[in-house]
């Protein structure tokens, strides 16, 4: 789709010459060599300074290198970047960094416990090979944690139903609603 041109100019000058211009502003990232952000990143807090633009799942990737989530369509129609804000799924590539601060970020890194074992989630998809070519997982996990956190995980239909804004090219879907079956089991037993 081409972008349309900027209006001609018609004046009485009559020289057709663009009366279009860029803004004279520079934006405050350039002004001030960027807009310093504080994320609080599974559990440690990352004093940064970036671009008021950067997606946050930017931000994880190539200022952190918590590399976990993937930018996989980068326009939040595949959920591979899923991560968990304050508790709640977000889509990472749709999300700006800025307005993550002072919120608490959780990322695939941070889903495990500090004593090294997986996290329910993570073993269920290993119990049930509930990947393929594990490019989608790290989106797939966060967002079947939150699933069951929001108490969506009732049915195999509901599972589905609110999964479906993450996509498995490689089809593994019956293998993962088995996983976070046997995660909510778990899950829920842990709190009871």
């Amino acid at each position: 789709m081409a972008l349309a041109s900027p209006p001609r100019s018609t004046s009485s000058r009559g020289l057709g010459m663009d009366t279009f211009s860029p803004l004279k502003t520079t934006p405050a990232a350039h002004r001030t060599g960027g807009l310093d952000v504080t994320l609080s990143v599974n559990g440690r807090d990352h004093h940064l300074t970036l671009d008021p633009r950067v997606t946050l799942l930017d931000a994880l990737r190539e200022h952190l290198g918590l590399t976990g989530s993937k930018k996989g369509c980068d326009q939040g129609q595949c959920g591979a970047c899923t991560v968990h804000v304050d508790g709640e799924r977000h889509l990472a590539c749709l999300t700006l960094a800025a307005s993550a601060e002072g919120k608490s970020i959780t990322t695939i890194e941070g889903l495990a416990p500090e004593e090294g074992s997986l996290h329910p989630m993570q073993q269920a998809f290993m119990d049930h090979d509930a990947f393929q070519c594990g490019y989608c997982t790290p989106g797939q996990i966060m967002s079947a944690v939150a699933c069951i956190r929001e108490g969506h995980a009732r049915t195999d239909d509901d599972i589905r139903e609110y999964m479906s804004g993450n996509l498995c090219r490689c089809a593994a879907y019956p293998n993962i609603v088995a996983a976070i079956k046997q995660a909510r089991d778990q899950m829920e037993g842990a709190r009871g």
